[in-house]
């Protein structure tokens, strides 16, 4: 078994999370600005980088498919294992569900997605206005749910590296 994750699935990591991070950021700053050229353009790029955080989790999925992540070490207890496995499983389930609800808002509010500017993505819904309004509500509610996840998420790893004293942080980060 590998005692580190591969480049591959480090840099996966990181630049979802750095784009996530910033989605949750530009998310929550552009919801109350008042309607202007400004706005529109936080929201395409909002569109943008969520779409890629689509694809990047793609990505990433077929990557662990392929490559076995490292074990958890050795001296964790066995509800700290299953704890991080089921964040884990909800932190992918999440990378796909948020992009789509946030999608499926855009489509039901009648905004079409384009990718980059360029690339148009079909409306999965026919526009409907109170389906947009609730799709809005639920993907807010997600967004929350990923940041106390996150917080958990970083606590955790924090703790694995500085009380515990374990590789769990380090064998995710990029080496020099």
């Amino acid at each position: 078994m590998p005692a580190r994750y591969t480049r591959t699935a480090i840099l996966l990591h990181w630049l979802i999370a750095l784009t996530m991070l910033g989605l949750l950021g530009v998310g929550l700053y552009m919801t109350d600005l008042k309607l202007s050229p400004a706005k529109l353009k936080l929201y395409s790029w909002h569109k943008w980088a969520g779409v890629t955080v689509f694809a990047l989790a793609l990505l990433r999925l077929a990557w662990r498919a392929l490559h076995t992540p490292p074990p958890m070490p050795q001296a964790m207890p066995a509800w700290q294992r299953r704890g991080a496995e089921a964040a884990h499983a909800v932190l992918y389930l999440l990378m796909f569900i948020i992009p789509l609800s946030g999608w499926l808002m855009s489509s039901a509010k009648g905004v079409q997605t384009v990718w980059f500017g360029v690339l148009p993505l079909p409306d999965l819904l026919a526009k409907d206005k109170q389906l947009g309004h609730f799709l809005e509500e639920v993907h807010a509610s997600l967004c929350y749910g990923l940041m106390a996840l996150l917080v958990m998420h970083i606590g955790a790893a924090l703790k694995h590296h500085f009380i515990d004293r374990d590789d769990v942080l380090t064998r995710m980060l990029p080496h020099r």
